[in-house]
């Protein structure tokens, strides 16, 4: 049973959760503030719904696109020992994994009130959409972008049952840190992509040309975490935070070369994961504190 569940862990990159968990708990401890709660904390139960809903989103993405690039997969030498392809899960199983979790999506959103509810589809329908984007368009990265940036933006939602549009600065935020750590990743099949007929910005651009347009990305990260400062009325804890997370965003941008990309696993892992539990730790002590 625990290899069974490792194995679908390892299909769905559980450890990349860090990505995205940080960004929604941020959300999440901004909209706690705004309704007064102390601490900048809501209810454990919504709390505990969040992270099932966030479970629920990632799990059902990811389930969703190792079935649609199954074949894909099969092919490219670095992707060929994934679960499906390498027949450890069926692609009917892991159909019956996604419907899961995406189910538990869905009643999270239900139950922490109605306009989470109303948008989880659309939610779902944003996530499913970038395992396609690919085939399509350069623009898959700022796709991925998206369906990560959604997260803090549903955390305040979450919590507050209301839209704001200063949430969008966040957003936007980690669309655009998501999509210049993407293209560090895309750098691993630019052959592989261009003999396959996918898109991607290092396949249209070329290494040097993409790796500036990963740092202008990044630039415009820091830029509007700057302006979300401004917005929300931040304090010293997360200027603290930002200026942590540039500078690990420098330092990646260090170590990846144009003519040496041994070190993209480190910057694209690693590093990013550093940024979003800084930024995500920040935060909580700003608003706390």
């Amino acid at each position: 049973m625990f290899r069974r569940i490792a194995v679908y862990m390892e299909m769905i990159k559980i450890a990349h959760t860090v990505f995205a968990l940080p960004f929604a708990l941020m959300g999440m401890f901004l909209a706690a503030r705004e309704i007064g709660r102390p601490h900048a904390l809501p209810s454990i139960t919504t709390v505990g719904w969040i992270i099932l809903a966030m479970v629920g989103a990632r799990s059902a993405a990811m389930g969703f696109n190792r079935i649609v690039d199954a074949e894909i997969d099969a092919k490219n030498p670095r992707t060929m020992g994934r679960a499906i392809p390498a027949g450890l899960v069926d692609r009917r199983s892991a159909l019956k994994f996604t419907v899961l979790f995406a189910a538990l999506l869905v009643f999270s959103a239900y139950k922490l009130n109605p306009l989470c509810f109303h948008l989880s589809p659309v939610l779902l329908l944003l996530l499913f959409s970038y395992s396609f984007m690919k085939r399509f368009t350069w623009a898959c990265h700022l796709v991925l972008g998206a369906c990560l940036g959604a997260a803090p933006l549903a955390a305040w939602m979450a919590v507050t049952g209301t839209f704001d549009p200063r949430m969008l600065v966040f957003c936007f935020a980690v669309m655009f840190w998501v999509a210049g750590f993407d293209i560090f990743y895309a750098l691993q099949d630019v052959a592989f992509d261009h003999a396959m007929g996918l898109h991607s910005i290092p396949r249209l651009l070329g290494v040097r040309r993409s790796l500036w347009i990963a740092r202008a990305f990044h630039l415009a990260m820091a830029t509007l975490l700057l302006v979300g400062y401004h917005e929300f009325g931040l304090g010293n804890w997360y200027l603290a935070g930002w200026a942590a997370c540039v500078a690990t965003l420098v330092y990646e941008h260090a170590i990846v070369k144009e003519n040496d990309l041994s070190r993209i696993d480190m910057a694209f892992f690693n590093l990013n994961g550093v940024v979003s539990l800084l930024l995500g730790l920040f935060t909580y002590l700003d608003l706390a504190l």
